[in-house]
């Protein structure tokens, strides 16, 4: 999860000069540029995006719907990282439509401002903008979660691009690890695969800690574990491979090395191309083994 110890974290591995340099950061931040960092999808389907608005419980919530231009698709949830819905999710988003799939990227932060809550080039490392951020992550709870999960599960059955005879496939980084989580158990008859790539809180002696929840699932499983995550807290990757072996569910569980908190993100100071890509492609063997069957 991010905290100070993140940040702490964060600043070592640039000084040892791994990730993407301030520079390289700020040029990739800008705009439709965020995009270049990815590899281009072999044989991507071209797609149709567009910003939807979804009615909840809580109110109206701003989202990114991308999807391939014709026919239906496995539907697919992402919950983004703390600094929320902006340009870095909907280049993954349209990635991930490239390859199949039709995606909704939410704004987990809609109860209380629309996206971008941050402007573009914001990073996690600057206090203003932890300012920001902090406070709306600590406005969301479990309930929040399954409210949130329940909603966005039933809209995507209703859009002719997506084919609700197939399951539907979750996927958050950072705070989104416990949405995942969350939404498996919500609507598992739905649910059929989640992964969680640098999530945090994922095992913890709380009541309400997501793992408690697997059985109540029926999905296959993905986490992906941050080495200075996995070394903070070295036994919830114990804890969560027992949940789901006890509860008959299929679960890859990696630390990932010299993968840092927030590996994944391309708009991430610790950004780990190499580590990121392979993580993205464990995501969609997961997808075409659990969703395309």
């Amino acid at each position: 999860m991010c905290d100070d110890h993140t940040v702490k974290d964060n600043e070592k591995f640039a000084k040892r000069g791994r990730g993407i340099s301030r520079r390289q950061f700020n040029t990739l931040a800008a705009g439709a540029a965020m995009a270049t960092i990815l590899p281009p999808v072999a044989n991507a389907q071209q797609i149709t995006e567009q910003d939807v608005r979804i009615s909840t419980p809580d109110g109206e919530a701003d989202c990114y719907f991308v999807h391939p231009a014709s026919g239906s698709h496995p539907a697919v949830l992402v919950w983004p990282d703390i600094l929320g819905l902006r340009p870095t999710f909907r280049a993954m988003g349209r990635r991930l439509a490239e390859s199949g799939f039709s995606v909704l990227v939410v704004n987990p932060f809609y109860r209380s401002a629309e996206s971008p809550v941050v402007p573009e080039g914001a990073s996690f490392q600057d206090p203003d903008v932890r300012r920001i951020v902090m406070p709306l992550a600590g406005e969301l709870d479990a309930e929040t979660h399954f409210t949130d999960a329940r909603t966005f599960v039933d809209w995507l059955d209703e859009q002719s691009s997506v084919d609700s005879n197939r399951q539907i496939g979750t996927q958050g980084y950072c705070m989104g690890g416990p949405m995942v989580m969350r939404t498996a158990a919500a609507v598992p008859h739905r649910i059929g695969a989640g992964a969680s790539f640098h999530g945090g809180g994922l095992a913890t002696d709380e009541p309400d800690s997501p793992h408690r929840l697997i059985p109540n699932m029926d999905a296959d499983f993905l986490i992906a574990i941050a080495e200075n995550d996995d070394e903070r807290d070295p036994e919830a990757k114990t804890t969560l491979r027992e949940s789901f072996l006890n509860a008959g569910l299929s679960a890859e569980i990696e630390v990932y090395e010299n993968a840092m908190h927030g590996w994944c993100v391309p708009d991430s100071a610790v950004y780990h191309e190499e580590q990121a890509e392979r993580a993205w492609s464990q995501l969609l063997n997961l997808y075409r083994n659990a969703l395309m069957v």
